[in-house]
C-alpha cells in the first residue's frame, strides 16, 4: 500500500504530465485536487464526521425548522418554506413528500406553552448543537483546533438560525418575482433567449445550494477564509449535490423492489443515506476550499502535525516573544491565526503549546481571542516558558519513571545546560535585546 501511494504521489507531483504543455499542467492540477479529495474522504475522518452530523440532524431537525418557521411567521412568509424543504428531499421520490409532511406536522405540534423548562432547554440545545457540530467539522478541515468563545458562538449561531431562513426565503421570493416580471415575459418571446431563460430557471435551485455552501464555507470555520476559495468550494459542492441528487433519485426509482425487503424501514434507511451523502458533500466541498486556499497541503493531506521537542521549545519561546512584542506596541494585536501566519505553521500545531502556556499562567486570551502576556513580562523567566514544553504535560505512567543512574545523570546535565543558557533572562529582557539589536 505504501509503495502504491508513493507511486501515485510521484505520478501526481512529478513532471510526467507537465511535459505536455498547458493542457498537461491543467490536467495535473485537476488530478491533484481530485486525488487529494478522494484520499482524504477514504482516510475516514470526513466519513465519520458525516455520520456524526446525521445523528445530530435527526435530533435537531425539528427544533431547527421550528425556529425557522417561528421567525418566518413573524414576517408572514412561513408557508413558503415547505416547498423548499420538499425540494431538498425530492431525490427520495414519493417518500420525500411523506417525510416533508411528517416534519411539518411535528413542527406544528411544537407549542411554546406545551414545553416545560427542561424540555424547552433541551429543544434549544439540540438546535444549537447542530450548528456547533458543523463548525467543529469545518474547523477540523481547516486545521483549526480552537473554537470560538462562548459569547461569539451563541451570537453567531443564533444569527445563522434566525437570519438565515429569512434571507433564503426572501432570495427565493425575489427570484420568483423576477421570473414573472414583464421583462422576462417579453424576453421569453425571443427564440434564442428563451432556451437560456429555461436553463437558468432549472439551474436556480442548484445555484442557491451553491450559494448556501459558499456562505457556510466563508463564515463557519474559526479562521479567515478567502471569498474566492469559498466560492470554488461552494460551486463544486453545488455541482456534486446536483449530480448525486440525480444518481440517488435514479437509484430509488430502480430499486423499489429491493427496498420492499425492508418494508417500513425503507423510508428510514433511504433518509439516513441521503442525509449522510448531503453532509459528506458539504465536508468534501469544505476540504476543496481549504486546498484552494492552501495548495501546499495538497500532497501532505490532513495529517496531524508531529513536532519534535526542539521545535516545541522554539515555538513556545517564539509565541511568547511575538505576543510580548504586540503587547508593547499599542497599535498591534495578535491572535492564534496571526501567529500561524507569522510562523508559517498550522494553528492546530500551535494550540496545544498555547494551552500549556495559558495553564501555567504565562499567557492569557481575551473574549475577542486576542493573546496577551499572563503577567508582567519581567516576571516571566524564559526557563518557565521552556519548562511548559519540557517538563509539563506528561500523560504516560501514573508515577515518575525509575531512571537508570547513567541516564539520570545525562538528563540532569541537559537540564543544567538549558538553565545556564537562558540564565535569569525574562521575556522583557529578550524583547529589550531584540529592540536594541534592531535599532543599532
Amino acid at each position: 500500500m505504501l509503495k502504491l501511494r508513493n507511486w501515485i504521489d510521484g505520478l501526481m507531483w512529478g513532471d510526467g504530465l507537465e511535459q505536455y504543455g498547458v493542457a498537461g499542467r491543467v490536467a495535473a492540477v485537476i488530478l491533484r485536487y481530485v486525488y487529494a479529495l478522494i484520499r482524504d474522504m477514504f482516510a475516514g475522518q470526513l466519513m465519520m464526521r458525516s455520520m456524526s452530523l446525521v445523528y445530530t440532524t435527526l435530533l435537531s431537525i425539528v427544533p431547527l425548522i421550528a425556529f425557522s418557521f417561528s421567525v418566518l411567521k413573524g414576517f408572514g412568509i412561513h408557508n413558503q418554506l415547505e416547498p423548499y424543504l420538499f425540494k431538498a428531499l425530492e431525490p427520495l421520490g414519493p417518500q420525500g413528500a411523506d417525510i416533508t409532511q411528517q416534519v411539518i406536522d411535528l413542527v406544528d405540534n411544537v407549542k411554546g406553552g406545551v414545553l416545560g423548562g427542561v424540555s424547552l432547554a433541551f429543544f434549544i440545545y439540540t438546535a444549537i448543537s447542530m450548528v456547533q457540530k458543523v463548525e467543529e467539522s469545518f474547523n477540523y478541515v481547516w486545521y483549526v483546533a480552537k473554537r470560538r468563545n462562548l459569547a461569539r458562538r451563541l451570537t453567531e449561531y443564533m444569527a445563522v438560525m434566525l437570519i438565515g431562513p429569512v434571507v433564503i426565503v426572501i432570495s427565493l421570493t425575489m427570484i420568483a418575482s423576477l421570473e414573472s416580471s414583464w421583462l422576462i415575459q417579453v424576453l421569453q418571446g425571443v427564440p434564442w433567449i428563451e432556451p437560456i431563460i429555461a436553463v437558468t430557471g432549472k439551474l436556480t435551485p442548484y445555484l442557491l445550494i451553491a450559494g448556501v455552501f459558499t456562505f457556510l464555507y466563508r463564515t463557519m470555520p474559526n479562521t479567515r477564509v478567502h471569498m474566492k476559495s469559498a466560492i470554488v468550494g461552494g460551486m463544486a459542492g453545488g455541482i456534486m449535490w446536483a449530480t448525486v441528487s440525480v444518481i440517488f433519485a435514479t437509484f430509488i426509482l430502480y430499486s423499489a423492489r429491493t427496498l420492499q425487503i425492508y418494508s417500513g424501514f425503507a423510508v428510514a434507511i433511504t433518509t439516513l443515506i441521503w442525509l449522510y451523502l448531503n453532509w459528506l458533500i458539504l465536508l468534501v466541498g469544505a476540504q476543496l476550499a481549504f486546498y484552494h486556499q492552501n495548495p501546499a497541503f495538497l500532497r501532505m493531506g490532513h495529517r496531524q502535525p508531529r513536532l519534535s521537542n526542539a521545535m516545541r521549545e522554539r515555538l513556545a519561546l517564539n509565541i511568547m516573544f511575538l505576543v510580548g512584542h504586540a503587547f508593547r506596541d499599542s497599535d498591534k494585536t495578535i491572535n492564534v491565526r496571526a501567529l500561524a501566519r507569522k510562523l508559517k505553521i498550522p494553528s492546530i500545531a500551535l494550540t496545544p503549546i498555547i494551552e500549556g502556556l495559558e495553564a501555567d499562567g504565562l499567557l492569557t486570551s481575551t473574549e475577542t481571542e486576542l493573546l496577551l502576556p499572563g503577567r508582567e513580562m519581567s516576571r516571566i523567566p524564559l526557563r518557565e516558558i521552556l519548562a511548559t514544553v519540557r517538563e509539563h504535560g506528561e500523560t504516560g505512567s501514573y508515577r515518575h519513571p525509575k531512571w537508570t543512574r547513567a541516564i539520570e545523570g545525562i538528563g540532569a546535565d541537559v537540564d543544567a545546560a538549558v538553565a545556564a543558557t537562558v540564565g535569569e533572562q525574562s521575556l522583557a529582557d529578550l524583547l529589550d535585546k531584540s529592540e536594541a539589536t534592531a535599532s543599532a
